[in-house]
């Protein structure tokens, strides 16, 4: 196989990994790292004092009955909370978290306006939703407590700022739910305080979940394509996606120790981490209304007269960050989603970020990448251009014999091995290192499709965000001379004619494919290439200062 056709063939390969890709999301079935056939479901054991999902929130009891769907979240007042890194909206009823916005990200590059990752508009919501269910709970679809507070706006001063919300039942209980709200994190810790002051001992579980409106709201294209939808965490699945088609075919209803539940986009996630050492319910649902839920159901607790019991989980939302979500919860981090070539984006990701804390700045970061990978590659690059070299000085005997033999593709065949073992060549010497890029590729393709870094970074004049195409395509038309100008310095291989026009056209039906990839991976190739044309100029000139000087010893 000659190098051309090796570039034919990768292009064929990338192409049919987008398409699948692309199937893959649109066709709701996106397994993670642990991929199934179908989704696992289990059923829990039965229990009485495990809450039911039957509609908008879990309700007690095990009567089948279904609550009618609340078609809205929040009504009445709301408190407004402002960090440095986080503005809230918490609606009184319910305690809910009906807005968020992430002050330190653009909704838009060059916009004012922040991005949103919490919301409630007309026919489009995505709030996250806590409470206490189970007997003698207080949350149900039909009703919810209404909680006051001190004040109606804060503002966090100092590093942490907690915000208490309290409700008294008609039989004293009293009822404290608290948002903590610490300096640099978009993690919040959710504690509920329950003070037993009624006669009799009372049973209560506690729930977290994610509502949206289950539409596709993705912008993206055949070669950005992201996940938008539901995905959990249990003991048998580090990290399933569990898209809003299975949340309508089927409801997920596991229970297992720790585990967490999140709702996924581009770059950003919310994500309720309940109790780690305790079992949990991990479940989804749907409503009338079009809206997919999936949340976690704590274990029952009892909690006698005169006593008090706490509760307390974590909720996430914002970039996905890995070392934070790492810290949150075992295998959060997963859902910076690298694809079945994880175990290569993440050495990637972490040598790019280690480039980008020293030079400041993605693109940068990339070059060196790029220039580190291609280092390492060099003993197998040098062992490419070789063959190439050999390739490219037995081009007039290839076609003498194309000449000789006409059509008789057997006989031709059989002179060219011979020629090959005469002459020492090796055809597939320069199709390893090739192959050997296709991986790498797509690893950083990934690490620049998933990592929140490099949304909107800068690298330099009109290339203002790595992670989006080249507004003026002016990397990927120079990506295509450099692989046009690397294809001159290859030999020219011996094919029928169609082949040799399809292998003539490959620059530009590269460059047209690449006219659509983020700036950065586009970036990374054409250094790439820069880098090839270089050495394999140099090889070739070495060469052929080699076979000089045999040539005059000879000669002598």
């Amino acid at each position: 196989m000659d190098s051309q056709r090796t570039i034919l063939v990768i292009a064929l390969l990338v192409l049919s990994f987008f398409m699948f890709q692309q199937w893959q999301l649109k066709g709701g079935n996106t397994p993670g790292i642990d991929p199934t056939s179908a989704p696992q479901v289990t059923e829990p054991a039965p229990n009485a004092d495990v809450p039911e999902v039957t509609g908008d929130i879990p309700v007690a009891g095990n009567d089948g009955s279904v609550p009618a769907a609340e078609t809205t979240a929040v009504t009445g007042d709301t408190v407004i909370v402002e960090t440095d890194v986080l503005r809230v909206e918490i609606s009184l009823r319910g305690g809910d978290l009906i807005k968020a916005e992430l002050l330190q990200h653009a909704d838009r590059l060059g916009e004012e306006a922040r991005y949103t990752i919490l919301y409630q508009r007309p026919g489009n919501l995505h709030i996250a939703q806590s409470g206490l269910i189970g007997p003698d709970g207080v949350d149900s679809a039909d009703s919810r407590p209404v909680y006051s507070v001190p004040q109606r706006r804060y503002e966090i001063n100092g590093d942490t700022l907690r915000i208490p919300l309290t409700y008294t039942q008609a039989d004293g209980t009293e009822i404290t739910k608290t948002y903590l709200f610490t300096r640099g994190d978009y993690a919040i810790n959710v504690e509920y305080l329950v003070v037993n002051n009624s006669d009799r001992a009372k049973t209560m579980n506690m729930y977290g979940q994610l509502k949206q409106t289950m539409i596709d709201g993705g912008r993206d294209s055949m070669f950005m394509p992201t996940y938008r939808g539901a995905a959990y965490s249990s003991e048998s699945q580090r990290y399933k996606k569990y898209s809003f088609k299975n949340i309508q075919d089927r409801a997920l209803s596991i229970n297992t120790p720790a585990g967490w539940v999140a709702m996924l986009e581009h770059y950003f996630v919310t994500a309720w981490v309940p109790d780690q050492d305790v079992t949990n319910r991990i479940y989804t649902n749907s409503n009338a209304v079009g809206e997919g839920m999936v949340g976690f159901i704590g274990p029952a607790h009892t909690i006698a007269p005169g006593e008090s019991l706490e509760l307390r989980s974590a909720l996430y939302m914002g970039p996905k960050n890995q070392a934070r979500l790492k810290e949150l919860a075992e295998h959060l981090n997963l859902t910076v989603d690298y694809g079945f070539l994880w175990w290569l984006a993440q050495p990637i990701y972490w040598l790019l970020s280690l480039l980008q804390s020293i030079v400041i700045n993605w693109g940068l970061a990339i070059i060196l990448v790029t220039i580190i990978i291609k280092s390492l590659l060099y003993p197998l690059t040098k062992a490419q251009y070789v063959s190439m070299a050999k390739m490219r000085k037995i081009a007039p005997k290839m076609k003498e014999m194309k000449e000789k033999f006409g059509d008789d593709r057997q006989k031709m065949s059989a002179a060219m091995m011979k020629m090959y073992k005469e002459e020492k060549v090796n055809p597939l010497g320069g199709c390893l290192p090739m192959l050997l890029q296709l991986p790498i590729f797509l690893a950083l393709y990934w690490v620049l499709l998933e990592s929140p870094e490099i949304r909107h970074a800068d690298f330099i004049l009109w290339i203002n965000d790595l992670s989006s195409r080249d507004p003026y395509f002016v990397l990927p038309l120079l990506m295509g001379a450099s692989m046009w100008l690397m294809q001159r310095l290859q030999p020219t291989p011996v094919t029928d004619p169609m082949q040799a026009k399809i292998l003539q056209f490959m620059p530009v039906i590269f460059t047209v494919f690449f006219l659509f990839f983020p700036a950065g991976l586009v970036l990374y190739w054409l250094v790439s290439n820069l880098i090839s044309i270089t050495q394999m100029t140099w090889i070739y000139r070495q060469i052929d200062k080699q076979d000089s000087n045999k040539s005059k010893v000879k000669a002598r």
